[in-house]
């Protein structure tokens, strides 16, 4: 729900801070869109990534990996708790009979000044406790169904502790359905079967697993520190084991030396895994990455918009699984590439012809546009160096200059630098 700061005198209420643990939790960085779209509860189970090597990402770059102790975590559940039913107290108080919304939120924060407010709290500690409220608040507003334990690779803890913490978020949330979760293919290759299964009956639902790709090359070069036989080994223990199984293929990931090796083997991979889902998630060279300074040096060339949609056509050409795959990140040129296979493949591949069939001058106005909207979907607006190369790159196709390519891909790159 949007976060507006409208004092209402007559819509506070005061909190009883003596029965609650505290004002904030723990919050990771990051969760999977699919959760985003869901408002998930945020659990912070471990900290940071275990692994923390891979070319192409740089979330938790010089950070080091942290186990949290299952007494952090159950106390984080509590403060959880506290707010949950603090903001069940103040719906009621305001007469929208449990409901969480908007008015809700506020009669909260106007209702309790010495703990939401800049003249006695510091800024750090007050966006911490913004945050852990709102997180709250749109969970309740979602009905308070879906949990996501943070942060990279929650699998990895010891699987008493993981059940445990399972355990202990359903019984102080009777409404939770489903609680999901990263995890590594090599972290899931080496929990027993048996385990995996204990864990599911405990209470989790579905894994998110960074695939990425199942070409051995692309995996070595980019330093996933998994092959393709380990992705494989842990996504069907995954799937045996009952746990529903996301998997994450990044288009363009080769670059254009291996993206037909790419594309070709990671489709390989996810026949013989049968995951769940598969999404995509199209590579973004970001700055400060490894891949970066590699794509600087000229050691790394990557393949153009169009050339990763063919590179997406051939590896759903070669896809024979019955998984449900989605482009629900907006790093992915066609947000339309979703459906359920085998049954929507020719459909999906019909998308992407579609696409490919046009002019060059058309799929660079449908590129432009696409991620202009990408953008604003974010951000709501464009910053003056960032709409000065917009609106160039529209005069020049409109004028059908000769640097009209150039221009128009310089605006894309500027935009696709603000997508997460």
């Amino acid at each position: 729900m949007p976060y507006s700061n409208n004092n209402n005198p007559t819509h506070n209420y005061k909190m009883n801070t003596k029965i609650l643990k505290g004002f904030s939790y723990e919050l990771g960085p990051i969760r999977p869109p699919s959760e985003g779209q869901d408002r998930s509860l945020l659990v912070r189970a471990t900290i940071n990534c275990p692994w923390n090597r891979c070319l192409f990402c740089r979330t938790y770059r010089n950070q080091k990996f942290v186990y949290r102790k299952v007494e952090e975590i159950k106390n984080d559940i509590d403060i959880a708790k506290g707010l949950h039913d603090a903001l069940n107290a103040a719906s009621l108080n305001i007469g929208h009979n449990g409901n969480v919304d908007n008015e809700t939120l506020m009669a909260l924060i106007n209702g309790n000044p010495e703990i939401y407010s800049e003249k006695h709290v510091g800024p750090i500690e007050l966006q911490s406790r913004l945050q852990s409220l709102l997180n709250m608040a749109n969970w309740m507003a979602s009905g308070a169904r879906t949990v996501f334990l943070q942060d990279a690779n929650s699998l990895i803890m010891k699987t008493d502790d993981l059940i445990e913490i399972l355990h202990y978020l359903k019984q102080e949330f009777p409404t939770i359905e489903r609680i999901t979760s990263y995890a590594r293919s090599q972290t899931a290759s080496s929990k027993s079967l048996a385990d995996l299964k204990k864990i599911h009956e405990a209470g989790l639902s579905r894994l998110h697993v960074g695939l990425e790709s199942g070409c051995d090359e692309v995996l070595k070069y980019m330093k996933k520190g998994v092959t393709s036989d380990g992705h494989i080994k842990g996504g069907k223990k995954i799937v045996e084991s009952g746990i529903s199984l996301s998997e994450y293929v990044m288009p363009g990931l080769g670059g254009k030396k291996l993206s037909r090796s790419h594309a070709i083997e990671t489709a390989r991979v996810l026949n013989e895994i049968d995951p769940a889902f598969i999404r995509l998630r199209s590579l973004i060279i970001r700055n400060g990455t490894d891949l970066y300074d590699r794509f600087e040096a000229g050691e790394f060339e990557p393949v153009s918009e169009d050339e990763a949609v063919e590179e997406i056509r051939l590896f759903l050409e070669n896809l024979d699984c019955n998984s449900y795959l989605a482009s629900d990140q907006m790093s992915n040129l066609l947000w339309e590439i979703e459906g359920q296979l085998p049954g929507d493949k020719k459909a999906l591949l019909k998308i992407l012809d579609k696409y490919l069939d046009k002019s060059e001058e058309d799929r660079m106005k449908f590129r432009l546009d696409r991620r202009m909207k990408s953008y604003l979907s974010v951000y709501g607006g464009l910053e003056e160096g960032l709409a000065r190369k917009i609106n160039n790159a529209i005069e020049s196709m409109e004028n059908r200059s000769s640097d009209m390519s150039s221009k128009v891909e310089d605006a894309i790159s500027a935009l696709k630098k603000g997508f997460v």
